[in-house]
């Protein structure tokens, strides 16, 4: 029995596909976030690692800003904070006082009373 595909060369390089092992080039999203970083730490970026994917990830990766650490790391961010006293507002909530003090309980609170 034969197997005959749906869509032939589907990964064919005249479809756009790119070949496997082959560096990918970076997204613009990617450059953008990149040059960023670059902008706020002096940091600069390598040629190399501006047209290869994994290699501007991994130069991302090790120049991003640390995660805030310390007593108050796990408590919410205003613009959270925001965003939850408007969706309380439109729904006429109270928002319970343990969010204020925790990221991830504000996070689903908002999630559970989204306005859909």
């Amino acid at each position: 029995m034969s197997f005959e595909p749906q869509f032939p060369n589907l990964f064919a390089p005249e479809q756009g596909a790119l070949p496997i092992g082959e560096p990918q080039p970076a997204t613009e999203k990617q450059v953008r976030y990149a040059q960023t970083i670059a902008l706020r730490t002096g940091a600069t970026i390598p040629r190399s690692a501006a047209a290869d994917r994994a290699a501007l990830s991994r130069w991302i990766d090790a120049h991003k800003p640390k995660a805030p650490s310390g007593k108050f790391a796990n408590y919410p961010s205003s613009k959270q904070v925001a965003f939850a006293e408007r969706i309380a507002r439109i729904k006429r909530r109270e928002i319970p006082h343990e969010c204020f003090r925790d990221k991830v309980m504000m996070s689903k609170w908002i999630d559970g009373n989204r306005p859909r």
